[in-house]
């Protein structure tokens, strides 16, 4: 039978099947449908919050991991798949680690035995198939929840995570993905995108304190720039709604600093407020171009300042940074900072060498942990976004 008939086949016997199949039924569905497409013994491995450890799907158990293995990213050949976004093969085997990919979203991988040739296997095709199927399970799954996490989690960390959309997204014309930490104790910092025509939104949130009410507040902000932006509200007129829904429930004694932008990704007009943020970096051919703005005040504290939509016109390549003081202010053991030029050089280092972005900023964020002796005074949050033109 020839392989684009056995792919098409395996993909549809996997939607049917996969239908009403729970999370916990998804390895044995997917091993059984993939040995009739002569991929043998097919396992399931998703990545944890931090992107550290790949973690077997077996099915068992509370987390639906009972029985599995962990794999580390960073000491694996699954790693290297997972990183690079390509098949490897297990030297002197018919084996395969096969990235889970949803887009430019990492999930996970998948390992399956092939005997033919690797460039005529529906190997891609089965994972692809997976990552639908995994994205379709998990927002009603306690056992994905817990499978994904290897420690305890805060009660505002899991309110962050249940707020914020996947960590990357990429279509021809804009790639945006954002990374952060600590992520099993974050507390006030939340980020936000989605695209609606030709208008990519874009936010970052820095809650007030680093206990549960911070994440109360950022919820709050995310919830109404969300539900302003969907009436078609202006971004001026996003921002005083915004303000006024953190005002009338926590009359001036909670804010939060933000950034709040728009992209056209026709023009590459981009617009955005900063009320009471750090300003964003804009990387340009290897060099960053001043964004400076005349900041508002933050969200909640209703000081009267002008709301200044500030803009600037992207060229192909561009690429934006919003950030969370927690990125450039982990300090090492001497005291001295991360620091917003370290900051920058690693992003135009890692893009240099042609790393996938959701990888430059996993990087990222494990050596500014790192960097602060493992351990974050504060959230320390990222969103990265090019525009391709």
């Amino acid at each position: 039978m020839p392989v684009q008939q056995v792919s098409n086949e395996l993909m549809l016997s996997l939607v049917r099947a996969g239908h009403l199949a729970t999370f916990e039924e998804l390895p044995s569905l997917v091993a059984k449908k993939a040995e009739h497409a002569g991929l043998s013994q097919a396992r399931i491995y998703l990545a944890d919050h931090q992107q550290r450890v790949l973690r077997e799907v077996t099915g068992v158990g509370a987390d639906a991991h009972e029985g599995g293995e962990d794999l580390e990213v960073d000491r694996s050949l699954a790693g290297q798949a997972y990183v690079r976004g390509v098949p490897a093969r297990v030297e002197d085997e018919q084996r395969y680690w096969v990235p889970i990919l949803e887009g430019a979203e990492r999930l996970g991988v998948l390992r399956v035995g092939w005997a033919g040739d690797p460039d005529r296997s529906p190997m891609r095709d089965l994972a692809a198939m997976v990552a639908l199927l995994v994205i379709a399970k998990r927002s009603n799954s306690d056992a994905y929840a817990r499978l994904i996490r290897v420690r305890p989690m805060s009660v505002s960390a899991e309110m962050q995570w249940t707020l914020m959309p996947p960590g990357t997204f990429a279509d021809s014309r804009v790639t945006i993905s954002a990374a952060i930490e600590p992520a099993y104790d974050n507390a006030g910092d939340a980020f936000d995108y989605a695209l609606a025509g030709e208008v990519a939104h874009l936010a970052m949130f820095d809650a007030m304190g680093h206990d549960t009410a911070a994440g109360l507040i950022a919820n709050l902000a995310v919830g109404a720039f969300r539900n302003e932006r969907r009436k078609g509200t202006s971004l001026a007129g996003i921002c005083r709604a915004v303000e006024a829904t953190l005002v009338q429930e926590f009359v001036h004694t909670r804010f939060a600093t933000a950034i709040m932008a728009e992209l056209n990704m026709a023009t590459g007009r981009l617009e955005w407020i900063n009320c009471g943020h750090l300003p964003p970096v804009l990387i340009r051919g290897g060099r960053v171009r001043d964004m400076g703005c005349e900041p508002s005040h933050p969200l909640g504290t209703d000081l009267g300042l002008p709301v200044t939509v500030c803009g600037e016109q992207l060229q192909p390549g561009d690429r934006l940074l919003l950030y969370t003081d927690g990125i450039v202010e982990a300090r090492d053991s001497q005291g001295r900072e991360f620091g917003l030029e370290r900051f920058v050089d690693f992003v135009i280092r890692h893009q240099g060498d042609s790393m996938p972005v959701p990888e430059t900023l996993r990087r990222l964020v494990h050596a500014v942990l790192e960097y602060h002796h493992g351990r974050l005074g504060d959230d320390a949050t990222v969103l990265f976004c090019e525009w391709h033109g």
